[in-house]
């Protein structure tokens, strides 16, 4: 009996046990799907706005997102950083701010290292943490896209990657192939529980069987 017992007790904690590794796998996968879709989404956005409105950045209720490519702002922004600036009237700028401003095609993430004025009109003097020398030329106010905000560590090369036709596929996929998974585990485990509760049920059946011939042999005796 009390090796019974103990058999019982190990199934029902293996059981347990495989129930919170379906819930920790459902979770994780839950969790990946809702980290790449909204990505997926704001580089589309950010790639049919970049193709319909090629000369303007991408906008976001006055927050712009921008992929780091250099070193210059190193320690604290690095390349493969995603910075995010928020638009602001320019008269509130100052020395050590950060901004992010166009320079020709490209937009540059550089601190204003000093503010002065030429023909009446502010200008800035821009400058890369890293760098050893301040920017080349001033930086009007109509350049500028916005201050720093914040910045996401790393995430820039990804985002880039999933911008490209491959990482588009890619991106689309996973969430696709985890939802066929999910639905593919879900159908093995119903159909495992149909064919336990059949098994049950035939054993049933034979038990009452077995009853009802006891019973005849009984009722002729």
């Amino acid at each position: 009996m009390k090796c019974q017992y103990k058999n019982v007790i190990i199934k029902l904690d293996f059981v347990e046990r495989e129930g919170k590794m379906q819930k920790i796998k459902k979770a994780i996968s839950i969790i990946v799907i809702l980290i790449l879709i909204p990505i997926l989404l704001i580089s589309i956005v950010i790639l049919i706005d970049s193709h319909t409105h090629p000369n303007e950045v991408p906008s976001f209720f006055g927050w712009k997102p921008f992929i780091v490519l250099s070193g210059s702002m190193e320690t604290q922004i690095s390349a493969g950083d995603i910075v995010v600036v928020k638009e602001i009237d320019t008269n509130e700028l100052k020395k050590g701010d950060i901004i992010a401003f166009k320079d020709g095609n490209i937009v540059i993430t550089h601190r204003i290292d000093e503010v002065t004025e030429i023909d009446g009109k502010t200008q800035y003097i821009t400058k890369g943490d890293n760098n050893n020398t301040q920017d080349i030329g001033y930086v009007s106010p109509e350049q500028i896209e916005g201050v720093f905000k914040f910045k996401v560590s790393r995430l820039g090369n990804f985002a880039m990657f999933i911008q490209t036709p491959l990482g588009m596929i890619v991106c689309l996929s996973i969430p696709i192939i985890i939802i066929i998974l999910l639905q593919t585990a879900d159908s093995k485990k119903e159909k495992e529980e149909l064919i336990s509760k059949l098994n049950k049920q035939s054993k049933m059946e034979e038990e009452i069987e077995k009853l009802k011939k006891q019973n005849e042999e009984l009722m002729k005796k």
